[in-house]
């Protein structure tokens, strides 16, 4: 699966000041739905080894629904390029507003902790082949490239 969708409410321990989420705990949500898409595209468990770009657009209040899509953006030998955007909207309403957003890669580990191969995976629509061109214009602009 190239893409994972969480959906949750915000509970009352997410809430921090003004009755907002904590940034931290925004960061700990994209890093989940990371998480579940490389660990079901490469069929093991994964590690986070680099995100960039956060971009907090507004924050998250109390009771909000909120959505976390992540999608493989390109992948490597051994890693797993993927975007994360959360977005969230009132519970009563069909709106969701975008939240916060980033590029992440994952990297699929073996019994010994090391990096292991994975199996590749290829944009086939128009949005994902923008997507791939994206990701990789910015990781290949960047100074510490995970690219293998």
């Amino acid at each position: 699966m190239s893409s994972v969708t969480l959906r949750f409410l915000v509970e009352s321990s997410h809430l921090g000041h003004g009755e907002r989420v904590h940034g931290g705990t925004v960061l700990q949500w994209i890093g989940e739905a990371g998480y579940a898409c490389a660990t079901r595209w490469a069929e093991r468990p994964c590690q986070l080894v680099y995100i960039s770009s956060v971009r907090f657009r507004r924050s998250v209040r109390a009771h909000a629904l909120v959505e976390v899509q992540a999608r493989l953006a390109f992948t490597g030998d051994t890693n797993m390029n993927i975007a994360v955007e959360l977005r969230s909207g009132d519970l009563t309403g069909s709106r969701q507003d975008p939240v916060a957003e980033c590029l992440a890669v994952y990297v699929a580990l073996g019994d010994d902790g090391r990096p292991l191969p994975i199996t590749s995976w290829t944009p086939e629509t128009p949005g994902e082949m923008a997507l791939a061109s994206t990701a990789r214009s910015h990781f290949e602009n960047t100074a510490a490239s995970p690219l293998e």
